[in-house]
């Protein structure tokens, strides 16, 4: 079945106290971008990439696809407002049928493993939505004050999170919603059951500048 893989990137660099968006930042001399390109290229030899960008960095990106181990199969888009928009604009350069990851630009780490064992479920199942236990003891604030969770029931979602094109093609359809947090909250809203997956704990994302100095050691590793 084809594969298509919408990475979105469409951070900036507020978080890191970078004025460079941190997807361009360098990870063991490379952008971190690429890092997650070639995560995606080398996962399967018929892999597509649509890679979905800030329109000012548009050539950043396109210089980041020249160095690819194989730029014909990556594609270069601007995105839009928000991250529904950006992957709905990316979604249009799929087809159909197909299994669709959608991946966070800055979770650089991706391994070929998550990647298979994602599109497997979703071939299954429909989806794959990879997430990991949460380690730390929870508490959620209400009017009353705070009180502790069973963070037993609790898992912290990551991505790729994968869909048979129908599902999740369908599902953005549906007009914009400030609850769309991700692929999996548009599926629901549009009818569909979504199944989670095993995660990676080193699946992170790049947010803040320790997530660097993390990633370079893992990748040392």
């Amino acid at each position: 079945m084809k594969k298509f893989a919408v990475i979105v990137a469409g951070g900036s660099g507020t978080r890191m106290g970078s004025r460079v968006p941190k997807q361009f930042l360098l990870l063991n001399g490379q952008p971190v971008l690429l890092h997650t390109v070639e995560a995606f290229l080398s996962a399967y030899p018929d892999m597509e990439v649509i890679l979905v960008l800030p329109p000012a960095y548009i050539e950043e990106g396109t210089e980041i696809v020249r160095q690819s181990s194989d730029p014909g199969r990556v594609l270069v888009t601007a995105g839009g407002e928000t991250r529904f928009h950006s992957v709905k604009k990316g979604l249009s350069l799929t087809t159909h049928p197909s299994i669709i990851f959608v991946h966070d630009g800055v979770r650089c780490l991706v391994t070929q493993k998550l990647i298979r064992s994602c599109y497997d479920q979703a071939v299954e199942k429909g989806s794959a939505i990879p997430c990991i236990a949460v380690p730390d003891s929870i508490r959620i604030i209400n009017d009353e004050g705070h009180k502790p969770i069973d963070r037993e029931k609790l898992r912290a979602i990551q991505t790729p999170q994968t869909f048979q094109s129908e599902i999740l093609l369908k599902s953005f359809e549906l007009p914009y919603n400030e609850s769309f947090t991700d692929e999996a909250t548009v599926a629901e809203a549009a009818g569909y059951e979504v199944f989670l997956a095993t995660g990676e704990k080193e699946n992170i994302k790049i947010t803040v500048p320790s997530d660097l100095i993390i990633a370079e050691q893992l990748l040392q590793k």
